[in-house]
């Protein structure tokens, strides 16, 4: 393995950090390290394997987008309350260092549904099917990263 190699899959573990901690952009890290690789690599199995991977980035973005969004409509959060739980979460980090990313979403989804709806039962299903989106779109994010990896690995390892 190739010191560039090394930093490529250094970066890649540093990017499935990023989408477990949601810090770094995860996905970007990971497909900005196989580009970094293609750059080095200056072949035509890296520039396929680059355009393989852009292609699974936009294919994992689009059922980031579809998958938890489809599900939330159908329980009824609507994108303003996921907005404001956004909104809350980023406050949230900077009132309570390290949790309050984790803490200030849920709270802020419960506190809109609630002064939406005025009704606590219905506030905190909204919560919970918030929260299930949000692992969904974790999972996917994960699942589109370790397929990335794999064909770099692939190529890595077979290919060159």
């Amino acid at each position: 393995m190739s010191l560039m190699e090394i930093v490529v899959a250094l970066l890649m573990v540093l990017g499935v950090v990023g989408i477990v901690v949601p810090v770094l952009p995860g996905l970007i890290v990971i497909v900005g390290a196989v580009l970094l690789w293609a750059l080095e690599e200056r072949s035509t199995t890296g520039w396929v394997v680059l355009a393989v991977v852009v292609a699974l980035y936009l294919a994992g973005l689009v059922l980031q987008w579809l998958v938890p969004g489809k599900r939330m409509r159908r329980a009824g959060v609507s994108t303003s309350t996921l907005l404001a739980g956004v909104a809350a979460a980023v406050v949230g980090a900077f009132v309570i260092p390290v949790v309050g990313l984790f803490v200030g979403f849920p709270v802020g989804i419960f506190l809109v549904s609630l002064a939406r709806t005025r009704d606590r039962r219905e506030a905190v299903r909204a919560t919970g099917h918030a929260l299930k989106a949000v692992g969904v779109n974790i999972l996917v994010e994960l699942a589109t990263a370790f397929t990335i990896i794999a064909v770099w690995a692939v190529a890595v390892l077979f290919l060159t």
